[in-house]
């Protein structure tokens, strides 16, 4: 009959412990990679939808893969694996063509072949005014915005709709030219349309290939006042926003 000793049992488990700690790692560095990677929000770009201090996942599957899919964006491929275009009015993350190891997040608004302008504050596809309508009164600015502004329901053709915030109709981005989006590139704006650098700004951001597409955005599942660092636990009670939490990006 053996014993196993002391030193053996604690070896042992020291060796489970790694092992499982290893497993843990290469689930998370998968699930991150083909499921779900998260972000945090750290601009007013996409008020009133997404908020400084939101927590959310991006399903990577939702377009397919890319190198940009993968940790530290290795450009060991072109194209895209199992491609699924993206939708008209879909928040997504992408790289930001004039610098990829950038992230940013924005609404689809134009696809590829479509030509955008913006009138007056109203987005034109294809030159059909977008239907907007005026959230009645002003909106209650939360925070992030800090002062009142004028909100409009916006219903994109294929019956996609969300709020958009806009302090004028005459703003520096409420007048542009005719955008063509070039194929196998996409035209993407932030709902806070007057404090959104986006597709409008040609030299920023421009037309976004498809390559440049990370995910879609899908659910928040954290969200804290966004001056409050999100590792402050003390904070908590006062500083989540509660009713943010495990809500749908729409």
């Amino acid at each position: 009959m053996s014993v196993q000793t002391g030193a053996k049992r604690k070896e042992g488990g020291l060796g489970e412990t790694v092992r499982v700690i290893i497993h843990a790692l290469i689930i998370a560095l998968v699930i991150r990679t083909f499921l779900f990677q998260p972000f945090n929000i750290p601009s007013g770009s996409m008020i009133p939808t997404l908020l400084v201090g939101d927590y959310l996942f991006v399903s990577k599957y939702s377009y397919g893969y890319t190198h940009y899919s993968l940790p530290l964006s290795p450009n060991i491929f072109s194209g895209r694996i199992f491609a699924t275009q993206p939708q008209r009015g879909d928040v997504v993350v992408f790289r930001l063509p004039k610098d990829p190891s950038i992230d940013y997040i924005k609404r689809v608004v134009g696809l590829p072949g479509d030509h955008i302008q913006v009138i007056h504050g109203v987005l034109n596809i294809n030159g059909v005014p977008v239907k907007r309508e005026r959230v009645p009164g002003n909106c209650v600015a939360h925070e992030d915005v800090g002062q009142p502004v004028m909100c409009y329901r916006e219903t994109l053709p294929n019956g996609v709709t969300y709020i958009t915030h806009d302090f004028t109709d005459n703003g520096f981005l409420d007048n542009t030219e005719v955008f063509d989006v070039p194929p196998g590139n996409y035209f993407m704006m932030g709902d806070n349309r007057d404090n959104s650098t986006d597709s409008r700004v040609l030299s920023a951001v421009g037309y976004v290939p498809f390559e440049n597409l990370i995910g879609r955005a899908q659910i928040i599942f954290f969200s804290i006042s966004g001056d409050k660092p999100a590792w402050e636990i003390w904070n908590w009670p006062w500083a989540l926003r509660w009713s943010r939490l495990f809500t749908l990006v729409r």
